[in-house]
């Protein structure tokens, strides 16, 4: 056994006992109540997803607030949805959303439209895709308040079901974990150390206006990630806390989804990461490519060796550390634990999805129906054309 290359091995698990400590917990911040929220819900082709995602707002113990659900120009049954929703209950709004302008996305013109019509003292832009436990609301406001935050940020339970979701959300995850953990953005030292999850944004209205609302990211693909810039580069000051308690989502259900919306986000949201840093963001391709990758080199060296090439490194301790590594990645993740042994394929499906983002850059983003083109990775720049 090759001890150094089992060190090497070693060294990703001392990253997990920084993840499993889940802290800061939004859960610990005293929940708060008085301030009118707007609940901006933005969506767009979400039939499977939109009654699920308001009716489980409209059970939170939280007062007072509105929801104003942004119909995206769907071409399913969303606003019929959201419409019966609607007439049941008056805290309800559904707003038509009107037609995408030249050089925006289509989630950032959704939510601004929303906050043009929002009366709260607060903003909450969250996705379709998640669900909100009645405490969630009272907890955010609470830690929104506590912290003297101006936006507030939230990482909930990912829920994966299918057998694609359980090998490649696996893979995306940590490496987001890695980049991003909320201690860094919450003591931020630099702007590449902040970002926002656009599946839960509350901000306070004040700010929002400050910075330039979604207006002012209208051009970026991870809008959330533009977004929590602007407000770093504003002065305002960013929270994020844990929220597995309080919020779930499920992103994707098929490999379909996956690929889609991966390749949409994943490069594009890379670079946008590193907006002061050219030589960064040229390294990104291989930076996101050689992270994945290096989880399959024990495999490959005890390949070589089966087939008895001369000279490499004993590394069965290194594949087994690999192994173990993401069965435990999969358990914390409440995924069956042996989908952890799956892991070489989980990485060769990463690997496809990061490289076809790449390969697809800013020339070809799609999601939801619309294909964009010269897409804009910051929030700078002419913006994206809808082709």
């Amino acid at each position: 056994m090759n001890r150094a290359l089992l060190i090497v091995y070693l060294l990703p698990w001392l990253s997990l006992l920084r993840i499993g400590l889940r802290k800061p917990r939004l859960i610990d911040d005293p929940p708060r109540r008085g301030r009118r929220v707007s609940v901006i819900v933005p969506a767009r082709n979400e039939a499977i997803n939109i009654a699920g995602v308001v009716q489980s707002i409209l059970e939170t113990d939280y007062d007072p607030f509105e929801v104003i659900v942004v119909n995206d120009r769907s071409t399913d049954d969303t606003a019929a949805i959201v419409r019966g929703v609607a007439s049941q209950d008056v805290r309800v709004r559904l707003i038509e959303g009107a037609e995408l302008p030249e050089g925006w996305f289509g989630k950032p013109w959704a939510c601004a439209q929303g906050a043009r019509e929002a009366t709260g003292e607060l903003l909450l832009f969250t996705d379709a895709d998640t669900r909100h436990h009645p405490g969630l609301l009272g907890h955010a406001v609470g830690g929104l308040e506590r912290h003297g935050a101006q936006l507030l940020t939230v990482v909930p339970r990912l829920q994966c079901v299918s057998f694609w979701e359980r090998l490649v959300m696996p893979q995306i995850v940590f490496l987001l974990s890695q980049r991003y953990p909320p201690r860094e953005i919450n003591r931020p030292r630099r702007l590449r150390d902040v970002i926002a999850n656009g599946q839960f944004i509350l901000v306070t209205r004040e700010s929002y206006d400050r910075v330039g609302g979604h207006g002012k990211v209208h051009a970026s693909v991870a809008e959330d990630l533009a977004l929590a810039q602007a407000y770093y580069r504003n002065g305002e000051r960013i929270y994020c806390a844990f929220a597995a308690d309080l919020m779930e989502t499920r992103m994707y259900r098929d490999l379909r989804g996956l690929i889609e919306g991966w390749s949409k986000n994943i490069f594009l949201g890379s670079q946008a990461s590193f907006p002061d840093e050219p030589w960064r963001r040229a390294a990104t391709p291989l930076m996101l490519v050689a992270a994945m990758l290096f989880w399959l080199v024990p495999l490959a060296l005890l390949g070589l060796s089966g087939l008895g090439v001369p000279g490499l490194p004993d590394a069965t301790g290194a594949a087994v550390s690999a192994t173990l590594f993401w069965v435990a990645v999969t358990t914390g993740m409440r995924i069956p634990p042996w989908y952890g042994l799956g892991y070489p394929l989980g990485v060769a499906m990463s690997v496809y999805i990061v490289t076809r983002s790449i390969a697809r850059g800013s020339r070809r983003v799609e999601w939801r129906g619309r294909v964009y083109s010269s897409a804009s990775a910051g929030s700078a720049g002419a913006g994206p054309r809808v082709t």
